[in-house]
């Protein structure tokens, strides 16, 4: 699944983000979500989250 519908991600979802810092590489993190920080259900590169361990990106990937 991707990461673009707010609906499909939601706290304790683990997921793979692109850092803000690694947008250029696309290097993913792997992650617990903590925090969804995006308001609007849907965005093209992906809902803004925040991980268990403070880390903010994109979610590019939903694992479970």
């Amino acid at each position: 699944m991707n990461g673009q519908n707010r609906s499909n991600i939601s706290i304790g979802s683990h997921v793979k983000i692109v850092l803000k810092a690694d947008q250029r590489s696309g290097k993913l993190t792997e992650g617990v979500v903590a925090k969804i920080l995006t308001n609007s259900s849907s965005h093209p590169h992906g809902i803004k989250v925040m991980l268990t361990d403070g880390q903010v990106g994109r979610v590019k990937e939903i694992i479970d």
